[in-house]
């Protein structure tokens, strides 16, 4: 207003004023004119001034950052001050109108630079405790695969946010970020939205009635016996027979007949029973790698549910929210971890790069994680109880091994196998060493073994399926890598010469039906005799180091029959050291604690074996 009145008063003063001489005229006029427009510049530039400052705290622009992070869920209202006067009149129109000329003055800057607005402009958008929420989002969604990653490091790492900004982060994210945020240690459990509402069952119908009708639904033709068999299982006695974990071949047709929730239906339903909740992971993990499931992966709210269980004290359960992590994760992870392939170190995105790897391979009726579970005894048992694993560990490759040796990538194995046929999970399933030393060596290979220097840790039967692995790799060009990076192998009471196992009786059933596994391990066996004769000269070729430990004391199977498994001349591969210790053929693989020499053994033959990799 006194600008305005300053301009009148002088337009009046030279329409009044009485004519001077022509000359005087001139340049007064001159004076006049130079008075006024420094006088409009300067009230105008402290104007223009005062309003860009004030826009920073009183406007919200439609930038690119908010416009392409904001959530469609959310609904953003301008807020407006309850005082009716402040939003009239002549001044509140002209700020508006000011407004919106800086709003178009700042996107048509950023289409002519071909670029988001700088950051020092982004903090205008919002206000200055969120700005860094917007910045990381929009970072998040680069086209920089480093700044994607950094991104979501630092979202990781924050912990004073308020609940509604890690609401913000898990509605606004896309499905990369989401996935990255839950293979991150530290990322706190705010960052995952609540599973979206599961559609309620069927008038009439259950859940086990629903899993039928899924079963029935999928395709029977063309499929491995086994398959066939715990279909029809599952159909006749027990819906929880789904697990029988061999259908993901079906994995479009469970997606596409709402089989990902109903299975979260399965997993909510049995939150006392681990495993068949693990069984239910399992089946998830096999879905997740199919890359074109992902979405539907993620959109069902697995993603929520893996997080959360990744965080797990419970080793198996953690290892089976990590396999379906790292197979939904084609950010930072070009290996798929098919069924019964478990990733125990690293299980997050680590910054710490990975050297080497090592690879558990159990034996006849063992498993991934009991395999290799610290030497059970009655203190150790209560402890056990207590899922205490600083002082008893269920796997000590997860919880010692990956502790001494961070840069070592650590994977265990699991496949099926039984002593006998009568208690075959599937009696169809008649598999050799061989045919499973093939399958183990294409999933191996998938999950990228070879690709880095690797040692070999197996018990009983799982060394000669080592053994085995090797020497096929070795026929194969495209397998070339898996022989050149093995440095070492590790045998726990390995039969090479055969076992007492396959020539006695257990019970009159085992007698009468042995496994094919069983019948491998005799020591009459041409089969195991070739595959001895033909390891010991190729390792010996490629100069593999070797360390082999063997029991001394017999073990007890069942109640009543005690018998020395694998005995010492067996164990001799005949390269390498040969080491007895005074355990059964079970403990032998399992120390007793961390400082035990059957751990520390192991622990050093890994570091004098893989010294210069890791030193690299």
């Amino acid at each position: 207003m006194s600008l305005a009145a300053y301009c009148v008063i002088c337009c009046r003063r030279i329409g009044t004023s009485t004519p001077p001489p022509k000359s005087d005229t001139r340049w007064r006029d001159i004076r006049n004119i130079i008075k006024f427009t420094g006088s409009l510049i300067l009230g105008s530039s402290l104007f223009l001034t005062y309003e860009v400052l004030a826009l920073k705290k009183s406007l919200t622009l439609d930038t690119q950052v908010v416009e392409r992070e904001k959530m469609k869920s959310y609904i953003y209202v301008n807020t407006v001050s309850l005082d009716k006067r402040e939003n009239h009149g002549v001044t509140f129109q002209a700020r508006k109108e000011l407004h919106k000329a800086v709003r178009k003055i700042l996107a048509a800057s950023a289409k002519i630079l071909q670029s988001s607005f700088a950051d020092p402009f982004s903090t205008v958008d919002v206000e200055d405790h969120e700005c860094a929420v917007w910045l990381l989002l929009r970072k998040s969604k680069s086209a920089d695969k480093a700044a994607r990653l950094e991104a979501v490091r630092e979202m990781s790492q924050t912990h004073h946010w308020h609940d509604y900004q890690y609401r913000i982060i898990a509605q606004a994210c896309d499905p990369r970020t989401l996935i990255g945020l839950a293979r991150s240690k530290e990322s706190d459990l705010r960052f995952f939205l609540p599973p979206p509402p599961l559609p309620s069952l069927k008038e009439d119908s259950s859940i086990e009635e629903e899993l039928r009708q899924l079963l029935v639904s999928l395709p029977q033709t063309e499929l491995d016996e086994c398959i066939q068999y715990f279909t029809s299982l599952a159909l006749s006695e027990s819906s929880q027979s789904l697990a029988a974990q061999k259908i993901s071949t079906h994995c479009d047709k469970i997606e596409a007949n709402g089989g990902l929730q109903l299975l979260q239906k399965l997993y909510q339903l049995h939150k006392d029973y681990p495993k068949v909740q693990r069984n239910v992971m399992r089946i998830i993990g096999n879905m997740a790698l199919n890359e074109h499931l992902h979405s539907s992966i993620v959109r069902s709210g697995w993603v929520s549910i893996m997080a959360e269980a990744v965080k797990s004290h419970h080793i198996m359960e953690a290892s089976h929210a990590a396999r379906t992590l790292a197979n939904l994760d084609r950010e930072t992870v070009q290996e798929k971890y098919q069924d019964g392939v478990y990733v125990l170190h690293p299980q997050c995105r680590a910054s710490q790069p990975i050297k080497a790897d090592v690879l558990f391979i159990h034996g006849l009726m063992g498993a991934a994680f009991k395999t290799w579970r610290q030497q059970d005894s009655e203190q150790m048992l209560t402890e056990k109880a207590l899922g205490d694993e600083d002082r008893y560990t269920t796997c000590w490759p997860k919880t010692w091994l990956a502790s001494d040796c961070p840069a070592l990538r650590i994977i265990s194995v699991e496949y099926d196998t039984s002593l006998s046929d009568w208690r075959a999970r599937c009696p169809m399933e008649r598999k050799s060493i061989a045919f499973r030393s093939n399958e183990l060596l294409m999933k191996l290979r998938a999950a990228g073994v070879g690709d880095r220097p690797m040692i070999w840790i197996s018990h009983s039967m799982g060394g000669l399926l080592v053994k085995k692995m090797l020497l096929e790799a070795s026929k194969k060009p495209e397998m070339s890598t898996v022989i050149n990076n093995t440095r070492g192998i590790i045998f726990y009471s390995v039969p090479h010469h055969g076992s007492h196992l396959a020539e006695y009786s257990v019970n009159i059933r085992y007698l009468l039906f042995p496994s094919l596994e069983v019948k491998e391990l005799s020591k009459d066996s041409p089969a195991l005799k070739t595959l001895q004769d033909d390891f010991l000269e190729f390792a010996k070729d490629k100069n593999f180091q070797v360390l082999n430990f063997v029991e001394t004391l017999p073990t007890y199977i069942g109640s009543m029959i005690k018998l020395h498994v694998v005995p010492v001349e067996s164990a001799d591969l005949g390269i390498g050291d040969l080491i007895p210790v005074d355990v059964n053929h079970l403990n032998i693989c399992k120390p007793k604690k961390k400082d035990a020499f059957l751990y520390q053994r192991t622990l050093q033959f890994i570091r004098e074996t893989l010294a210069k990799d890791l030193e690299n």
